[in-house]
């Protein structure tokens, strides 16, 4: 199945911070802005087009969110990057077959209407990879 790239999630400890780089330097563009409140999200989120490339910046709601470990434990930067798939579940099912692991409590749907699930960084050379497809779309 062909996987091309969707989106880069960037770990910032502050949005309004980190946008003027992505917009002022970068000329990006903010297409929206949301906050996730699901239960291990919890993050704020800025999606910025940066010359065809989408961003999102994601800020940590509380201590306790990945987003926030993550920042803990790495730092800010790049914390996943994104594959659109045609299926999400088909995507799944051949990449299970061979060997893939997913964490599959990450499996849901946003409310942009993304579909989305997290591989096992286990089963990408410690990379945080997202799965995603647009079933509405």
């Amino acid at each position: 199945m062909e996987k091309t790239l969707d989106h880069i999630g960037i770990a910032v400890r502050n949005i309004e911070e980190a946008l003027s780089f992505y917009v002022d330097i970068l000329n990006g563009e903010v297409l929206h802005r949301y906050t996730s409140h699901a239960k291990g999200v919890e993050v704020h989120v800025a999606a910025i087009n940066v010359q065809g490339d989408l961003l999102e910046l994601l800020e940590p709601t509380n201590h306790s969110s990945p987003v926030a470990r993550f920042i803990r434990q790495k730092g800010k930067g790049v914390h996943h990057i994104a594959y659109r798939v045609n299926d999400l579940e088909q995507a799944i099912n051949e990449s299970k077959e061979n060997g893939v692991r997913f964490l599959e409590d990450t499996y849901r749907t946003n409310h942009l209407g993304r579909r989305l699930i997290y591989l096992n960084p286990i089963s990408t050379q410690g990379t945080i990879i997202e799965f995603c497809d647009y079933p509405n779309q």
